[in-house]
């Protein structure tokens, strides 16, 4: 009796196998190297996802929650300053606010594509808001341009949490692209090996057109100095280590190539499910492309528990 295997949420060995002769390349000549932290592979990484992204800085770091807390450290925020933030995320995202001794303001999001609407971040205002982390979930963004208008009204800095979406396009009314984590005042990033665009470890990064914000955050991740042995500010120690780099740099030039892959996937999963009135597969934004980080779905009618345990029981009985 064949015993199904479990399916992973991204194959990380097929990937592998793939790409295996250009990532120990890669390797190798980072070992050769021996420059293993802020050398040559971090500044070519950087410089790739700079113009993959179409921003002007990327401040690589050592994971997505360091990302957004350095992000936040950079732009001043104060004990007390309200920061507006989705309750359908991950723990990280609130973490780092609390953390810091910001208040977070937790709120709801839209129950058919899990998103931050410019209506709920509106209503959520107070006058110590000071800032708000759109959650592009899933893969896809939320309604930037809204929420962007919103908050330049108000005087609050966008911090978008791009951890499951880079590679996604956010698509204003009047038909331009922008890449998440691009679009706010500062953007961050994941790079857990799960992530579509995963690393071999931890990793993380923060994006900004901002050049003085920008040199803020590298001064923070870098204990607070811009200069060795000048420490201007309190900082912390957040880096991407050179062998991790190298193989960001690799995997980037496949980046479109996993993304539509897994909308292949995403379309077939829709056209498997036509049809099935107890489940409610994803939702497409009109302002977004999507790249699918996660296919989830919503089973109405709270049956699913009863559907998972249907779906082990049958796996282990094949």
């Amino acid at each position: 009796m064949d015993i199904m295997q479990p399916i992973e949420m991204v194959d990380l060995k097929g990937q592998y196998r793939k790409i295996q002769p250009e990532v120990e390349a890669a390797v190798r000549e980072v070992l050769a190297s021996a420059q293993f932290i802020n050398g040559p592979a971090v500044a070519k990484f950087q410089a790739s996802l700079e113009a993959y992204l179409g921003v002007k800085h990327v401040i690589p770091c050592a994971n997505g929650t360091d990302a957004l807390q350095v992000a936040m450290m950079a732009l001043g925020l104060v004990p007390g300053d309200e920061v507006i933030v989705p309750s359908f995320t991950f723990l990280a995202t609130a973490e780092v606010i609390a953390l810091l001794r910001l208040t977070p303001v937790m709120v709801d999001v839209d129950p058919e594509m899990f998103l931050l609407t410019p209506e709920i971040f509106e209503r959520a205002i107070t006058p110590r808001t000071k800032a708000v982390v759109p959650v592009h979930l899933f893969g896809q963004s939320c309604d930037m341009s809204p929420i962007m208008q919103i908050a330049e009204r108000h005087d609050i800095a966008v911090i978008e949490d791009a951890a499951q979406s880079i590679g996604a396009d956010h698509i204003s009314l009047d038909g331009t692209r922008r890449k998440t984590g691009t679009i706010g005042r500062v953007g961050c990033t994941s790079f857990f090996p799960s992530k579509n665009l995963g690393c071999y470890g931890d990793g993380g990064a923060i994006f900004t057109n901002d050049g003085e914000l920008a040199a803020k955050i590298r001064s923070i991740a870098n204990h607070g100095q811009s200069r060795r042995y000048y420490h201007e500010r309190i900082g912390v120690n957040s880096r991407l280590d050179s062998i991790q780099a190298a193989i960001l740099d690799i995997k980037l030039r496949h980046l479109d190539e996993y993304c539509d892959a897994r909308r292949r996937a995403a379309d077939a999963y829709d056209a498997a499910f036509a049809g099935l009135e107890a489940v409610r597969t994803p939702v497409r934004a009109a302002h977004s492309t999507h790249v699918f980080h996660q296919y989830t779905l919503r089973i109405v009618d709270g049956r699913r528990d009863e559907l998972h345990a249907h779906l082990t029981d049958a796996a282990f009985r094949r």
